[in-house]
């Protein structure tokens, strides 16, 4: 350990947002005023919030949602780039990760309204087109092309952690681990010069426990399940993923997808496009897209069988796997 890292002090910062909790891990000098730093890092999360909830009526998504079709809507700067991002995702995975599901996740009950068996029908009987292909960008403007809802769940919370990353570095903040309900963000190294560790949680509902433990150095991870948000309906659980070429939640799925990429907005958007493809036609795709991929299978006997893609799951910076794993 370096003399200058016994010179930090270490700060475990928190604070509300879209419905749960973001966090910031970071060590700083003499003089470091947390609760300013607290302050903006609490602003940055409520931008986001305030731009890309679904449960705020009055945000910026809500608006462009509401907006007929064929209407330019100018939208703030961070929306724009969280749309771009997650049409870029779309296409990419062949409309598996879709924003343009706001009407389905709705009409299931994953928002703020009660299932209702009337939108289901209607969500499924809809005629889709990908959301990739349905919006028009021009400069700050996009407009709809076709009636659409957005949601950004798939992505927003993933945003919000690198917005958490990028405020702390504004301050000269290079070494921390931020992040909002388990998707992640390492900047840097600790001040003993390890990498910081984050868990994989097992896909239990009834618990919480490690899988595995991830080493993470400047980079991002997120993971998508079926064992956390889930609704009730006609005494069915069912996953808050949903399947964008039905308009209904994932039936058969993983258990869960952890994905690791440069940004937590990217590994937010691919756990979900992978979740819904599944190992065999997601493993492949995150092969040839160079991602790095933990998919949790579902066995007999409530066992777990993991898939791992890429060099940082199949090459040893994992532990605590379990029997039944395969590497592509």
């Amino acid at each position: 350990m370096s003399k200058m890292s016994t010179d930090l002090k270490r700060h475990a910062l928190n604070g509300p947002t879209m419905g749960t909790r973001w966090s910031a891990l970071c060590h700083g000098p003499s003089g470091f005023d947390a609760v300013a730093v607290r302050a903006a890092l609490q602003a940055a999360v409520d931008e986001v919030d305030a731009q890309m909830s679904t449960w705020k009526p009055d945000s910026d998504l809500m608006r462009l949602n509401r907006a007929p079709e064929g209407a330019w809507v100018t939208v703030p700067g961070r929306l724009l780039d969280v749309i771009r991002l997650g049409l870029a995702v779309g296409r990419a995975s062949g409309g598996a990760f879709d924003i343009g599901m706001g009407g389905a996740v709705s009409a299931w009950g994953f928002g703020p309204a009660k299932a209702s068996p009337d939108r289901i029908r209607r969500a499924m009987q809809a005629r889709r087109m990908p959301a990739h292909d349905a919006l028009e960008i021009d400069g700050a403007r996009v407009r709809k092309r076709v009636p659409i809802a957005l949601d950004l769940n798939g992505i927003a919370k993933g945003y919000g952690v690198d917005r958490l990353a990028e405020v702390l570095g504004g301050i000269g903040i290079r070494d921390a681990l931020v992040g909002i309900d388990g998707e992640m963000r390492a900047m840097g190294l600790k001040p003993n010069g390890e990498a910081w560790t984050v868990a994989v949680e097992e896909p239990d509902p009834e618990r919480r426990a490690p899988h595995s433990i991830l080493s993470l150095q400047d980079c991002a991870v997120a993971t998508s399940g079926d064992y956390r948000h889930r609704v009730e309906v006609q005494g069915r659980h069912l996953s808050h993923t949903m399947d964008p070429t039905l308009g209904a939640p994932l039936v058969k799925s993983p258990a869960s997808v952890t994905v690791i990429a440069p940004t937590c907005a990217e590994a937010d958007a691919w756990a979900t496009a992978l979740m819904v493809l599944g190992p065999d036609k997601g493993g492949e795709l995150a092969q040839r897209l160079g991602l790095d991929a933990l998919f949790l299978l579902r066995g007999e006997a409530h066992s777990i069988r993991s898939c791992r893609i890429g060099r940082l799951f199949g090459g040893g910076k994992m532990s605590v796997l379990a029997e039944g794993d395969w590497a592509i």
